[in-house]
């Protein structure tokens, strides 16, 4: 239950809050950013940022780059934002400073909602003015919470962040609940927060996405300095991921899921609700024309990209074009094995890039209207080879040979860099994508059963056997791919969005039964797809893609072809030399 002060705090919220919020997310134009955050917690001699970092946050937000610096006696704070204007008619210019209290921001992320609420106006400084204002308004209503935590708790969106509260001596720090952006630490005499590490020495971890955490720059009597403290977002041993209680009833005879299944129409829905927020209002990206791609879609052409990219198409304003990127890799170990066929023909083998034609031409005949663009990535083994330590780099601390395959893929198709199609049959040009925006379905394997160990678990113990795996695999999304993901991707200046991680959807889906997802007690044919994640086949089926629908669920780095270039013998979990 809420706590009293919570309750209080959001009756504040939206007596004092309300006129900078809307209810509408239609057409009025959200100011967000996507930003490099660092942050250098220690004494006034420390040392702050050096260049090769700048840089490499400077990539992250091409368009500011900012400084300040904050003295607490003998403790010094400083802080650099560099920032990536998504949406809207002004850069909010970063780190943000209370010329009042001296209390400032570095924000990186979106905020969809704050305490139910859309955001309109810029959203880095609705965040500033919530934090600013709870910190200020503290009296006896705020005596049981800190009221920069209960603040934090109201914001739903991907983000991470540094705040100092100067009055309180106090600096703020966090992911959101499921880890959508990254936040590494270092911690010793001084501690150092960043969007990357500086370098690929040990001593650096991804802050846990399992609540925020603050730090007292007052030095104790102790000397004991610069101690974190973990405050959950939510309390509670039942929920996952702060967000919902895992549904964990069984039966011995389920319903069949059909495509007229409420399910169905619901995962539509919410899938459609997230993506609103999302692909609309994008600002036009710098050196593009009106009718070019803000969006772009990370796109196998599987199962949860294809679906994303069909609803996308009913949302995104007709005159703006879509871009699919798919990458393929030159792999020697494949070459080797078709030494009669040339790298364009080998590029055309990839299983992704098959499986992405094809899809293509799905998406063209449910919305003739719309103006595809397909991107055909083509990434030469020597290319791989001169960007590889820049990747080991932007990836770490990740540091196995799965994470390189997986970290190479999305590289390169975030860089969106290739050969581009209009249609199945025209000819492809040179082209990059001016879209600064990147959609990926990753989630909906892990919230619909997608893996191959959910239909073992399933076989072994049943749907308790099933519901525990669904049940890991979501509560460990913060800890897995995501901050690496960012970092990858984030390099070329584009932002991932992940609409199948919206909070929302994600407590709708982890409180669904488990039949309702995959239902492996009905095995496919007779009208019934593949059981993996069904309701998502399923709603392929009602959007018009029924051969996506059919489609396996596979691994990037073996449809990319990035996985053992060099031996097939490498084992994914091996450690790469930096």
């Amino acid at each position: 239950m809420a706590s009293a002060f919570h309750l209080k705090f959001q009756m504040w919220l939206r007596l004092h809050y309300t006129p900078s919020l809307s209810i509408k997310s239609n057409n009025r134009p959200q100011k967000q950013a996507m930003c490099g955050i660092h942050a250098v917690i220690g004494s006034r001699d420390t040392p702050v940022l050096s260049r090769e970092v700048e840089e490499k946050l400077r990539a992250r937000g091409p368009d500011h780059v900012g400084t300040t610096r904050v003295e607490l006696g003998d403790t010094s704070v400083t802080l650099t934002s560099t920032v990536l204007s998504l949406r809207g008619d002004h850069v909010a210019r970063q780190p943000l400073v209370d010329p009042k209290s001296g209390s400032s921001l570095c924000w990186n992320g979106e905020v969809w909602r704050i305490d139910g609420l859309p955001v309109a106006g810029s959203d880095t400084e609705a965040v500033f003015q919530l934090l600013v204002k709870a910190r200020s308004d503290r009296g006896a209503d705020f005596s049981e919470e800190d009221p920069v935590l209960a603040a934090l708790r109201t914001i739903e969106g991907p983000f991470a962040f540094v705040f100092v509260d100067r009055p309180a001596q106090r600096l703020y720090y966090g992911r959101d609940r499921l880890g959508r952006r990254s936040l590494l630490v270092q911690t010793g005499l001084s501690i150092t927060l960043s969007s990357i590490a500086e370098s690929t020495s040990e001593g650096w971890l991804e802050v846990e996405a399992d609540g925020c955490y603050s730090i007292s720059l007052e030095r104790s009597d102790s000397g004991e300095v610069f101690k974190p403290q973990r405050h959950a977002w939510l309390e509670g041993d039942d929920l996952v991921s702060s967000i919902g209680v895992f549904n964990t009833q069984t039966t011995d005879s389920p319903p069949q899921l059909m495509p007229s299944s409420a399910s169905v129409w619901q995962l539509g829905h919410q899938l459609r609700e997230a993506l609103q927020a999302r692909v609309l209002n994008i600002l036009l990206p710098p050196y593009a024309q009106s009718a070019d791609a803000r969006i772009a879609v990370l796109f196998s052409g599987g199962l949860d990209c294809t679906v994303l990219a069909r609803l996308a198409a009913d949302i995104v304003p007709i005159d703006q074009p879509i871009d699919l990127l798919n990458v393929a890799f030159e792999n020697p170990r494949i070459a080797a094995q078709h030494q009669g066929l040339s790298i364009d023909d080998l590029y055309e083998l990839c299983p992704d890039r098959i499986t992405a034609r094809k899809s293509f031409a799905e998406l063209q005949a449910a919305c003739p209207g719309r103006k595809w663009r397909l991107v055909a990535v083509n990434v030469p083994y020597s290319e791989t080879r001169a960007h590889r330590a820049e990747i080991v780099h932007l990836m770490y601390p990740h540091s196995s040979e799965m994470d390189l395959s997986i970290a190479n893929a999305l590289y390169f198709a975030a860089r969106g860099q290739g050969q581009a199609s209009l249609a199945m049959e025209s000819p492809s040009t040179p082209y990059t994508t001016s879209a600064r925006v990147l959609l990926s379905g990753l989630g909906a394997d892990e919230l619909f059963g997608g893996y191959v160990r959910h239909s073992t678990a399933f076989q072994r113990n049943g749907y308790p056997g099933l519901i525990e795996e669904l049940k890991l695999d979501v509560s460990r999304l913060g800890k897995r791919n995501l901050g690496r993901d960012d970092r990858v991707m984030a390099h070329w200046g584009k932002e991932v969005r992940f609409p199948f991680l919206d909070e929302r959807l994600v407590k709708w889906a982890i409180e669904l039964p488990a039949w309702e997802k995959c239902n492996f007690s009905t095995p496919a044919g007779e009208g019934h797809p593949d059981a993996e994640k069904r309701v998502l086949r399923l709603l392929a089926q009602t959007l018009g893609l029924p051969l996506v629908a059919t489609e396996k669920k596979r691994a990037i780095q073996f449809g990319a072809r990035t996985a053992k270039m060099e031996s097939g013998r490498v084992k994914g979990t091996t450690s790469i030399a930096p």
